[in-house]
């Protein structure tokens, strides 16, 4: 049995909120440290972390910017949640393309809180997965396992190259939502430099493996990609 004990790092202006959850994440086995400002949280030793709690608004740099800043300049591919007052979706597609795990709407239930980090934990790294349990998810026909990063289509495997296997993540958790060349190349390419075509692309080349389901991979002139599930 693994003995590690998660290493979280809580970044959010309000001392009240860090102190909160501080305490309740202690209380389930964590060990929290809690920050009020990105600024001071680039100044933690950020490689001892195995998950970052965000909030999005607050003074100075943003929670976007952190994240933009963690992924792309430390180059750390910790999980991250967002914590915000902010619930539109183009809140959420941006926080997602910077490479988020979830995102969490204040206010919370410290329940909710607890669950959806021990979830993302879960599927981070065999570090923190319950033995046996598969993290997967369906829509349609199409599934994509989390651990071992393959898809099945109708239960049948189908090769796909890790970019692919990106796009679709983003896509798949969140049906419906459209998401602009952009943003696909912010979370599929992240310290690569290419193209918006280079989207196109491999938006061909997913629909001919997703076979019957590739329909449902629909473009939306002017605006982006999405998965329809109607």
């Amino acid at each position: 049995m693994n003995n590690l004990k998660p290493r979280i790092l809580v970044v959010d202006d309000e001392e009240d909120i860090c102190e909160i959850i501080k305490f309740n994440l202690e209380a389930e086995g964590f060990h929290v440290d809690a920050v009020n400002s990105s600024e001071r949280a680039l100044k933690m030793p950020l490689d001892d972390y195995h998950l970052f709690l965000v909030d999005i608004m607050m003074k100075g740099m943003s929670g976007f910017m952190l994240a933009n800043e963690l992924r792309k300049k430390k180059r750390l591919d910790k999980p991250i949640i967002f914590l915000t007052a902010r619930n539109s979706e183009n809140d959420k597609l941006t926080g997602f393309t910077l490479g988020a795990d979830d995102y969490i709407t204040k206010p919370f239930s410290i329940r909710e809180l607890i669950a959806r980090v021990k979830a993302v934990l879960h599927r981070s790294g065999p570090d923190f997965k319950p033995k046996g349990k598969k993290e997967k998810l369906k829509i349609l026909g199409l599934e994509l396992d989390f651990e071992k990063k393959r898809l099945f289509v109708d239960g049948v495997r189908t090769d796909i190259t890790p970019n692919e296997y990106k796009i679709l993540q983003i896509l798949m958790k969140n049906p419906g939502s459209t998401f602009t060349r952009e943003q696909i190349l912010n979370f599929a390419w992240r310290d690569v430099t290419v193209i918006e075509r280079t989207v196109d692309v491999h938006i061909t080349r997913l629909r001919k493996k997703l076979g019957k389901y590739g329909k449902h991979l629909v473009s939306r002139s002017g605006y982006g990609y999405c998965l329809e599930t109607e």
